[in-house]
C-alpha cells in the first residue's frame, strides 16, 4: 500500500505541478524591506493543487518599480532582476508540459514522477521568489542622548577647539545590494522581513558613526551651526565611515540625512566668541577703531560724572597713559603693516647713462637694439632764439615755432658735401659738375 500511494502521490503531485504559475508582490510599504512572493490563484484558477515552494518551467514573475526580484531555488540564488516588467523563468528544472515542447515536456514530467516516487511521493525540491524593497526607507528618527564632540576649526583666526553638540533629524537608508542583504541579514524568511527587526541595530551604529562623520565636516571648515545646509556632505561623510558594516555585510547605503537642529553648550559658544573677538585684535586698525569707539564711550561717561566734568577727564587721561597705546599709534602701525603686506611691483630698469630704451624694453647703450635690432631713435634738438632747448615743434618756454631746417647740399655725382650750406660754389671742386637744386638732399 506504501508504494502505491506513494506512486500516486507522485503522479499527482507531477501534474498538479505542470501549470505554469504567475508571482507577483504586493505594493511594498516603507516597512516592508523582504516579502515573499505570491501565486496568483483566482476562483477560475484550476492551479490549486499544485506545491507551494515550487516554480514550473516558463512561470512569469513581474517586477514593479522599486522592487528586485530574486529566486532562490535549493537555497541557492539561481536568478535576479530590478528591471521592471515581466521575467520569464525559463531555466527551472521543474519541467512543464504547456512551455518548451509537448514531446520534451512529456517525457521530462515521467522523469519527474520518478523522481519524487523515491522521496515517497513528495517533491524533494524547494524554490522560492522574493521581492525586495529598493525604495527609500524613510522616517528613521535619531538624537544623541549624550553630547556629540564636534571640532570646531576657524583657519582665519587659528582657532582649532573641540566642543560638544547635540543634534536630532532623520535619515534614510536603501538596498543597494539585495544580495548582500539576503545572505546576510534576512536569509530564507517565511513571509516578510520588517523594518523594525534591524532599525535598532543600524541606528546604534548611525550614532557611532556620527562622532568620526563630523570630524570629517569640521575638516572642511563647516561650522557646528552651518550643519542643516549641509546635510548632503554629512551623508557621504557617514557612507563613507559606515561602508565596510553597512555596504559591505549588509549592502545597504545612507541615502540622506536631515539634521533639525543643532546646539552647542552655552559656555562653548561663550568661548568660541571670545576667542573670535579676542582675534580680530590682531590686527591694529580694528584694535584702534575699538579704542576710539572705548574711548568715546569714556568721554560720554566723564561728561556725565556726579563729580564734575573735569573729574571725570582726569581720570581718562590716567586711564590713557596707562594704558601703553594710543589709537594713533595703532593707526600707524596698521598702516605699516599694510605697506609691507601690498605686493611688491618690480621696477622698470633705468637706462644707464648715455643709454636708449627700444621700444621691445631692452635697455641699450649702442646704436641698434640688441634683441629686436631696431635703430636708435634719435632726438634733433633745437635752440630757441629765447634761450631754450627744445624737442617739440614749439618752445616751450615763449612758444616760438621750431624753424624750418637749412637745405642739405651734396653733390650728386661724387658725394662732395659743403661745410656751409648758405654759401655753395657754382662747380663741385672734387668733380667740376654744377650746383643746382637737384644736389639737395630730401
Amino acid at each position: 500500500m506504501g508504494l502505491l500511494r506513494a506512486g500516486i502521490g507522485a503522479a499527482a503531485g507531477a501534474l498538479a505541478d505542470q501549470w505554469r504559475d504567475y508571482f507577483y508582490s504586493e505594493a511594498l510599504d516603507v516597512n516592508t524591506l523582504v516579502v515573499k512572493g505570491q501565486k496568483r490563484v483566482s476562483r477560475r484558477s484550476s492551479n490549486t493543487r499544485g506545491e507551494e515552494n515550487i516554480i514550473s518551467n516558463g512561470s512569469i514573475v513581474a517586477v514593479n518599480e522599486g522592487q528586485c526580484m530574486m529566486i532562490v531555488e535549493q537555497g541557492k540564488v539561481v536568478e535576479l532582476c530590478a528591471e521592471p516588467g515581466e521575467f520569464v523563468y525559463d531555466t527551472s528544472t521543474e519541467p512543464s508540459i504547456f512551455y518548451g515542447g509537448l514531446g520534451k515536456g512529456i517525457l521530462n514530467t515521467f522523469k519527474l514522477i520518478g523522481k519524487r516516487f523515491t522521496f515517497g511521493g513528495d517533491a524533494a525540491k524547494d524554490q522560492r521568489v522574493y521581492y525586495f524593497n529598493t525604495k527609500e526607507i524613510v522616517g528613521n528618527k535619531y538624537g544623541t542622548p549624550n553630547p556629540v564632540p564636534f571640532r570646531v576649526v576657524d583657519k582665519n583666526i587659528g582657532l582649532d577647539v573641540d566642543i560638544a553638540i547635540r543634534c536630532n533629524g532623520e535619515y534614510s537608508y536603501k538596498i543597494q545590494d539585495p544580495m548582500l542583504f539576503y545572505t546576510n541579514v534576512c536569509g530564507n524568511v517565511e513571509e516578510a522581513y520588517d523594518r523594525s527587526q534591524i532599525d535598532s541595530m543600524l541606528k546604534s551604529e548611525l550614532m557611532t558613526a556620527l562622532q568620526p562623520a563630523f570630524a570629517k565636516i569640521s575638516e572642511m571648515g563647516i561650522r557646528y551651526s552651518a550643519l542643516p545646509g549641509h546635510t548632503q556632505e554629512i551623508a557621504d561623510a557617514l557612507n563613507e565611515v559606515l561602508s565596510k558594516k553597512w555596504g559591505e555585510l549588509r549592502g545597504l547605503c545612507v541615502a540622506s540625512f536631515g539634521v533639525n537642529s543643532v546646539t552647542a553648550p552655552k559656555e562653548d559658544e561663550q568661548m568660541i566668541k571670545e576667542l573670535q573677538k579676542n582675534a580680530v585684535m590682531r590686527n591694529p586698525n580694528m584694535a584702534a577703531a575699538t579704542l576710539v569707539g572705548a574711548q568715546s564711550d569714556a568721554m560720554r561717561a566723564a561728561a556725565a560724572n556726579p563729580n564734575g566734568a573735569m573729574m571725570g577727564f582726569m581720570g581718562m587721561g590716567m586711564a590713557q597713559q596707562n594704558g601703553g597705546f594710543n589709537a594713533q599709534q595703532l593707526f600707524q602701525m596698521g598702516q605699516v603693516q599694510q605697506t609691507q603686506q601690498a605686493p611688491q611691483v618690480p621696477a622698470t630698469p633705468a637706462a644707464p647713462q648715455n643709454g636708449w630704451t627700444c621700444s621691445c624694453g631692452a635697455v641699450n647703450t649702442g646704436r641698434f637694439c640688441a634683441e629686436c635690432g631696431a635703430p636708435r631713435p634719435e632726438q634733433s634738438s633745437w635752440t630757441c632764439s629765447c634761450g631754450a632747448v627744445n624737442t617739440g615743434k614749439f618752445c616751450a618756454e615763449c612758444g616760438k615755432p621750431r624753424p624750418a631746417a637749412a637745405p642739405v647740399y651734396r653733390c650728386n655725382k661724387c658725394g662732395w658735401q659743403p661745410e656751409d650750406p648758405h654759401h655753395l660754389p657754382k662747380f663741385c671742386p672734387e668733380c667740376g659738375d654744377i650746383f643746382d637744386d637737384s644736389d639737395i638732399q630730401k
